[in-house]
C-alpha cells in the first residue's frame, strides 16, 4: 500500500481539471496507449486535448505526452501538471520536478528519484503485472504502457468500457490485440483497486460536453479538404512534419476520387527527388489546369524559392501546406514554432509577395484544404497555408466538418468560344481593373489560346520584353492583384469586447492560448478586443482593429515577432500602438504565460 507524504493541499475533489503528463521512451509503443486514454476521456464527454512531444530519432530518447481535461473547455497548453506517469529513468527526476504542488506521482516501481513532500506517489510493480500471464517476449515493452492505462483509470475513474471501446478502435476490432492489450489493462486496474488507497483528490467523471464533436489532427483534415477541393497532382518529398498531410490525402483519394465507371484514378501523387522537383511539378501541373499541391516544412520552403517566384511572377495556381517546425536550420525538427511567417510571405527573390492562409481550427485545416485552391486559381498565384507541428500532428475536437457549399471557383479561365468573341486577347492584360488578367488551358481548340508562359519580363500578350514600361506595368498590376486579393481572402474572426483599450492580434495555433488568457485577463480587470489574422495580404480590417484601440500586444510563437515586423512594414502609421509578444521555446503557447506578459507589459 502507498501513502501520500504530506496531506494534500486541496480540501475539495478537483474534478475534469488537470493535466495529466505521460514520459515514456520514443519507440515504445507508448503511443497507442496515450491515445487509448484521450479517446476514452472524449468519450466520456470530458472535453480534452493531447499534446505530443516527441524527439527526432527514431527511437531510445525521452518522449512525453500531456492529456489536459477541461470542464470550461479549454484546449491550450498548460503550465501546472498535476498527475504525472513516469515510466523513463532516463527522465524522471526532472519530469516530476515539474510536478504541481500537490501532485501525483504514478511510476514504474523500478525507477530511483528522490520523493518530494508535496507529492503523493503510486508505485507501480510493472515487473510483476507483465510476469503473471504469458506474454511473447517482443510485446512485453508495448504492454507495459497498458499497465499505466488501468492503474489511471482505477485511479481517477476512468470508465473501463470507454478504454476498451479505445483499443478496439486503434486495433479495428481485430480479437487477438484488443484481448492482449485489455487484459493488461483489467489486471492493473484490479490490482490498483485491491492494493492502492487513493490519497489525491483528481477525478474524471462523465460530462455531456463533447457530444456531436470529433477528434482528429489537423493533417488528416488538410488532406481531406484537399481531397474535396478536387486535386489531381500531388507531388511531394517526405519531411517531418508534413508527410501525413501526404499520408491522408493517399488514404482518401482511392475512396473518394475514383472513376465511378471505368475505377480509373482521376489523380496522380508523385514522390519526387527533392523538394525542388516537387514544386516545379505543381507549376508544370498549375500551367496545364491541375490543382496541384504539395506538402512541406521550413527547410523545403527554402528549396521551394526559385520556384515560388516564378508562380508568382508567371502567375501560375498551386497550393502548398508549410507545417512549421522550430528552426533555424535543422533546428528541433519535431518541436512547434511559427517561423515560417515573414520568409514565405516573401519568397522569391526581387518585388514578390507570396498569399499565405493561417488555420486556427481543425475545421479551417478542412476549410483551408480545399478553398485553397479557389484562391490559387481565382488569383493565378501559388498559396502558402502555413499550420504547425501543434495544429498538424495532435489530435484536437472539431465539430463535423461542412462540406463544400459551392461549386469550384477556377477563375478567370477562357474557353474557345470566349476567345472568339475577344479581338485583342492578352494573357496578362488587365481588362476588369482587378489586377488578375485571363487565361487559358492547353488544349483549348482556338487560334489565340497559346501563349509562353516565362518567368523573365514580358509584356500583356505573354512576349518576350525588356522594356521599361512593360516591366513597371506588370509590376503594377501584380500590386494591383495582391491589393484584390485583400477582398478575397478569409477576413480576420474580430472579437470586440465593449469599452477595451487594449486589442489581441494572433493567429494559428495561438488562438487556443489566447481565448483562455482573454478569460484570465478579464478577471484580473483588463478586458481585452481580438482579431485573429487569416491570411496575408491582410484585410483592411487590421488597421481598422488597430485604430480602435490604444494598444495592441501582437501574440505569435516565433522569437523574433515576425508578423509584428509585417505590421510594421505595411502599417508604418500606427506601429507604435503596436507591441510584439513572442514567445519561442517548441512547446504550446500557454495562456498562463501570456497573461502574465501581457499584465507586466500593461502595467
Amino acid at each position: 500500500m502507498v501513502t501520500p507524504t504530506s496531506e494534500p493541499l486541496h480540501q475539495q475533489p478537483i474534478i475534469n481539471d488537470f493535466s495529466i503528463h505521460i514520459a515514456t521512451t520514443n519507440g515504445s509503443g507508448s503511443q497507442t496507449a496515450n491515445g487509448v486514454i484521450l479517446r476514452a476521456l472524449f468519450k466520456m464527454g470530458i472535453p480534452v486535448s493531447g499534446k505530443n512531444m516527441f524527439p527526432s530519432n527514431i527511437k531510445g530518447l525521452p518522449t512525453w505526452y500531456t492529456i489536459r481535461l477541461s470542464k470550461a473547455g479549454y484546449v491550450a497548453r498548460r503550465d501546472n501538471i498535476e498527475i504525472l506517469i513516469a515510466m523513463n529513468q532516463k527522465s524522471v527526476i526532472e519530469d516530476h520536478q515539474q510536478l504541481a504542488t500537490g501532485g501525483v506521482c504514478i511510476y514504474d516501481d523500478r525507477l530511483r528519484f528522490e520523493r518530494r513532500e508535496d507529492v503523493t506517489y503510486y508505485a507501480l510493480p510493472v515487473k510483476q503485472l507483465l510476469s503473471e500471464e504469458k506474454i511473447p517476449r517482443e510485446l512485453k515493452n508495448y504492454l507495459v504502457n497498458m499497465i499505466y492505462v488501468g492503474a489511471l483509470a482505477q485511479l481517477i475513474g476512468i470508465d473501463l468500457s470507454q478504454i476498451e471501446a479505445a483499443i478496439q478502435h486503434h486495433f479495428k476490432g481485430k480479437p487477438k490485440p484488443v484481448a492482449l492489450n485489455m487484459g493488461m489493462v483489467n489486471r492493473a486496474f484490479q490490482w490498483t483497486s485491491e492494493t492502492i488507497n487513493k490519497a489525491d483528490l483528481y477525478y474524471a467523471e462523465p460530462m455531456n460536453a463533447t457530444e456531436g464533436r470529433l477528434m482528429i489532427d489537423g493533417n488528416s483534415a488538410a488532406g481531406l479538404g484537399t481531397v474535396y477541393g478536387g486535386v489531381s497532382v500531388v507531388a511531394w518529398y517526405p519531411i517531418t512534419p508534413s508527410t501525413s498531410i501526404i499520408d491522408a490525402v493517399k488514404s482518401y483519394l482511392p475512396r473518394l476520387r475514383q472513376d465511378p465507371e471505368s475505377g480509373q484514378a482521376t489523380y496522380a501523387v508523385i514522390q519526387a527527388e527533392d523538394e525542388l522537383a516537387a514544386i516545379g511539378m505543381l507549376m508544370g501541373a498549375g500551367w496545364a489546369g491541375g490543382r496541384a499541391l504539395t506538402a512541406t516544412s521550413g527547410a523545403g520552403i527554402a528549396l521551394m524559392a526559385e520556384f515560388a517566384g516564378l508562380g508568382y511572377f508567371a502567375e501560375i495556381p498551386a497550393v502548398i501546406w508549410d507545417v512549421m517546425r522550430m528552426g533555424p536550420s535543422t533546428g528541433l525538427p519535431t518541436r512547434t514554432s511559427q517561423g515560417d511567417v515573414l520568409f514565405t510571405y516573401t519568397l522569391g527573390h526581387g518585388d514578390t509577395k507570396q498569399v499565405c492562409l493561417f488555420p486556427a481550427s481543425m475545421a479551417e485545416c478542412f476549410e483551408f484544404g480545399w478553398a485553397a485552391f479557389d484562391f490559387a486559381e481565382q488569383l493565378q498565384t501559388p498559396v502558402f497555408v502555413l499550420s504547425d507541428i501543434d495544429l498538424g500532428m495532435n489530435q484536437w475536437m472539431t465539430p463535423p466538418f461542412e462540406y463544400p457549399d459551392k461549386p469550384m471557383n477556377r477563375g478567370k479561365v477562357l474557353n474557345a468560344e470566349q476567345l472568339s468573341a475577344i479581338q485583342d486577347y492578352g494573357r496578362y492584360r488587365d481588362v476588369d481593373g482587378d489586377g488578375i488578367a485571363y487565361r487559358t488551358l492547353p488544349e483549348t481548340n482556338h487560334p489565340s489560346a497559346a501563349f509562353v508562359t516565362r518567368g523573365v519580363g514580358h509584356n500583356p500578350y505573354a512576349a518576350y520584353s525588356e522594356r521599361p514600361d512593360d516591366w513597371q506595368n506588370n509590376l503594377k498590376r501584380l500590386h494591383k492583384k495582391f491589393e484584390t486579393a485583400k477582398t478575397v481572402l478569409p477576413a480576420p474572426i474580430v472579437e470586440r469586447h465593449d469599452g477595451a483599450t487594449v486589442g489581441l492580434i494572433a493567429y494559428g495555433s495561438s488562438d487556443p492560448a489566447v481565448v483562455e488568457a482573454r478569460d484570465q485577463l478579464t478577471d484580473q480587470g483588463l478586458p481585452t478586443s481580438y482579431l485573429r489574422l487569416r491570411a496575408l495580404p491582410m484585410s483592411d480590417m487590421v488597421e481598422q482593429f488597430i485604430d480602435q484601440h490604444e494598444q495592441v500586444y501582437v501574440i505569435e510563437h516565433n522569437f523574433n515577432g515576425q508578423l509584428h515586423q509585417i505590421l510594421n512594414m505595411e502599417l508604418s502609421h500606427v506601429a507604435t500602438k503596436l507591441q510584439s509578444v513572442a514567445h519561442c521555446d517548441g512547446l504550446p503557447l500557454t495562456a498562463a504565460w501570456l497573461t502574465q506578459r501581457i499584465l507586466q507589459s500593461f502595467r
